[in-house]
């Protein structure tokens, strides 16, 4: 090569260089800032995962505190009811099967049936909404209901956890539907026409009169006076518990046999 083609060789291979340093310049920059993007995304997933599992931790703690709080000892209710029955709530909202998640209601079978054993709480304010008489089944014993059933015609109630549905007028005037979430232990619930109404024979006239409240065919009948109040509060939606220290429920049920730690988060708004 002469001396006087030199610079234009030099010419001819710094421009593609150029060229492709540029082009390499374009390609690399975007992938610099996705790859930074990616990692800035990835940090702020996992430090809202971890402010997540924080909320999630000190709102169950929270609802653990409000038996305590609101004296539900004092009123009757078991501390294990109330346990089991936080624990059922947590699985439900985690599910997606509770939309009106600021409340929990629990029938509370360790107590007699003249002792108001229907607790409705808003575990968002920590109130107790309602505390009053509940009936059971006519089967499932006297005073105390000790027996329990799923099945058909059995005039017994079922334990366990229910998910609150829509209300409708029917033999017993304003009614709630209810859906029994534990299958072979209170899933035959809507076929078996088990609903929450109000009943006459649910109120403390009758405990005078007869020492006994008033017993149902299954479902947990509440006093006349009460009883749209109650059905429109937890109504659509919210998580219902009847609760016994049977044997059967205890060992069987899969929503209190579940292990206690982690519990799934449980975030209400």
């Amino acid at each position: 090569m002469s001396k006087s083609n030199y610079p234009r060789f030099k010419a001819l291979i710094f421009i593609p260089l150029l060229l492709l340093i540029v082009v390499c310049f374009m390609y690399a920059a975007p992938a610099a800032d996705f790859l930074y993007n990616k990692k800035a995304d990835t940090a702020t997933l996992l430090n809202d995962s971890a402010m997540g599992n924080a909320h999630a931790s000190e709102a169950v703690s929270r609802y653990h505190t409000l038996y305590g709080q609101m004296k539900l000892d004092s009123m009757g209710l078991s501390q294990t009811a109330f346990d089991y029955a936080l624990q059922g709530y947590n699985d439900l909202v985690s599910n997606g099967s509770i939309r009106n998640d600021h409340i929990l209601s629990i029938v509370d079978f360790s107590l007699p049936s003249t002792k108001k054993r229907l607790f409705v709480i808003d575990v968002t304010t920590g109130k107790l909404l309602f505390n009053t008489f509940v009936s059971h089944g006519r089967n499932s014993g006297k005073e105390m209901a000790t027996e329990f059933s799923n099945d058909a015609n059995s005039f017994k109630s079922s334990l366990g956890f229910y998910v609150t549905g829509t209300t409708y007028s029917g033999e017993h005037g304003y009614s709630l539907r209810l859906d029994g979430k534990e299958a072979g232990i209170n899933d035959n619930a809507y076929s078996r026409s088990i609903v929450m109404h109000a009943a006459d024979y649910v109120n403390e006239n009758i405990i005078k009169a007869k020492g006994i409240l008033g017993r149902s065919l299954g479902c947990p009948a509440v006093p006349p006076s009460l009883h749209k109040a109650i059905i429109n509060t937890i109504k659509d939606g919210s998580c219902l518990f009847l609760y016994s220290p049977d044997s059967f429920y205890v060992s069987h049920s899969k929503m209190i046999n579940q292990p206690e730690l982690p519990q799934q988060p449980v975030i209400t708004g």
